[in-house]
């Protein structure tokens, strides 16, 4: 079968590799669509580890399998997430599954862009969603990445009438702009350096945006009649996000922080500036539960968060080192869909 094999994002190679073997409690993915995610580009993080096959936004049809298996069964057009929590440890019992040690282990075989995976026991059991009715298999690489935003935005304690800041409107600050917006935010602010992706989230429900360049926490102010973030989702990786997200939070208010930051990254700030006396949160979010990917399949299918609109490219396997360049550098992109049997 073909495989996309990562070497660095300028070098991704289109190898051959023996379609993977199946145990009874297996089963075997032909894989219909793959999203590239931000993190698939994060070169400084992958280099020890090439190379490999990434991609880990999968859907597609089970071909094959195991006879030990009772909840799937070949023909099924199915989601699957690579990384699973166990359900049973200190971390999933106390409301962090995405931080299990099980799930840092846990991954199908090779990796998305690839014709076939393989998807392990656990996997089926823990990470596994059959497509609802009418799905497709491109809303169907969807699933992680909202299930993802869904858990960063239940922890920042999102709801109804919240104002909210997105900093940076990449992939994930607009999945991040459309799920406040059906969250009910009583405003949404996003900025960014780019102005096709302040176009679109403009367009994606952002009240406004913000030209990254400019004094954000003046202008967070006036958007807001004087008052600053309730919520600020930082989705960028640069060390002014950061600074200018926490400059621009309300007291009380709760930054999240979604997206990794560059390589030896600090927190910019005077502690006192920032934190005394304004009962500031920082927090983190990492992955998704299984909860948080069965309730981001359900908002896809019920069209309650639309996601269609955000593919910008539908690309071959033969074509990924295009659809890489465009995500290294998204001037007119948002989501690339890599569609590995084409």
């Amino acid at each position: 079968m073909r495989v996309a094999m990562y070497y660095k994002n300028s070098d991704v190679r289109v190898e051959k590799m023996p379609v993977p073997d199946t145990s009874g409690r297996e089963a075997l993915l032909r894989v219909e669509a793959s999203g590239i995610c931000g993190s698939d580009v994060m070169e400084w993080y992958r280099k020890d580890k090439v190379p490999l096959v990434l991609g880990h936004e999968v859907s597609g049809v089970l071909v094959k399998v195991g006879n030990r298996v009772k909840r799937f069964k070949a023909g099924d057009k199915v989601v699957v997430t690579h990384h699973v929590p166990c359900g049973k440890c200190e971390y999933c019992k106390n409301g962090h599954p995405t931080v299990c040690n099980l799930l840092r282990k846990t991954n199908f075989y090779p990796g998305g862009f690839s014709e076939f995976i393989r998807i392990p026991a656990v996997n089926m059991t823990r990470g596994m969603l059959s497509l609802s009715r009418g799905m497709t298999f491109e809303e169907g690489t969807f699933v992680e990445p909202l299930g993802c935003a869904i858990r960063g935005q239940r922890l920042a304690g999102m709801k109804k009438g919240k104002r909210v800041l997105v900093l940076g409107a990449g992939l994930a600050g607009l999945l991040h702009i459309k799920l406040a917006k059906y969250f009910g935010a009583k405003t949404m602010i996003a900025t960014d350096i780019d102005p096709y992706r302040l176009k679109a989230a403009k367009r994606f429900g952002a009240t406004a945006v913000i030209h990254a360049k400019e004094n954000i926490v003046e202008k967070v102010k006036k958007i807001n009649h004087g008052k600053l973030a309730d919520v600020v989702i930082v989705c960028s990786g640069a060390q002014a996000a950061l600074e200018s997200g926490l400059r621009s939070t309300a007291r009380g208010g709760v930054v999240l922080l979604f997206s990794a930051a560059e390589k030896d990254s600090r927190l910019p700030v005077a502690t006192n500036d920032i934190f005394w006396r304004s009962e500031i949160t920082v927090l983190s979010s990492y992955a998704a539960s299984p909860q948080d990917l069965k309730e981001a399949l359900d908002l896809i299918a019920k069209k309650k968060v639309v996601v269609r609109d955000m593919i910008t490219h539908r690309l071959g396997l033969e074509k990924i080192q295009k659809g890489f360049d465009l995500v290294v550098r998204p001037r007119r992109s948002m989501k690339v869909i890599i569609e590995p049997q084409k």
